[in-house]
């Protein structure tokens, strides 16, 4: 194998719909099924804020834009560094956790990460929280990822 080629899928992912007529109208999968061996990656909580920052908390760090939008793409664009890292793409996703403090930002939120999963729909499961880790943080996202055995570092 060189180093510009994707390790083969040692499994593969189905998702799960028990009345697939109405799959249309939901923006997730109500299971997905991994169907051989893999490896899996639990990725941590994922906000606007820079990946990689201080502990404790420095407020120059946390400067989160208002737009829903814009908070859920930098998240996205955040764990895409790490799928990226890892050999993943989003259709190695198998489970997503969106933590939101208003709900009506779920159509907003989930318009914004279709353009990262495509026709992909992971399992997912949304959390109205009162509030995240930092003073305007709106979204935090995790994942749960199915990598094949071969592309584990």
């Amino acid at each position: 194998m060189t180093a510009m080629t994707k390790p083969q899928p040692t499994f593969k992912l189905e998702a799960v719909h028990p009345d697939p007529s109405q799959a249309h109208k939901m923006p997730y999968a109500p299971a997905i099924r991994i169907v051989g061996a893999c490896d899996l990656l639990f990725l941590s909580g994922a906000t606007s804020s820079p990946l990689y920052h201080n502990h404790p908390h420095q407020d120059h760090e946390h400067v989160h834009p208002h737009s829903i939008e814009e908070q859920t793409r930098n998240a996205m664009n955040a764990i895409k560094s790490i799928l990226d890292d890892v050999g993943a793409t989003w259709r190695d996703v198998v489970k997503v956790t969106k933590y939101l403090t208003d709900f009506r930002d779920a159509d907003a939120m989930h318009k914004t990460m279709h353009a990262y999963f495509g026709d992909w729909l992971p399992a997912s499961t949304t959390v109205c929280i009162n509030q995240l880790s930092s003073p305007g943080a709106r979204v935090e996202l995790d994942m749960i990822v199915a990598l094949p055995k071969s592309a584990a570092k």
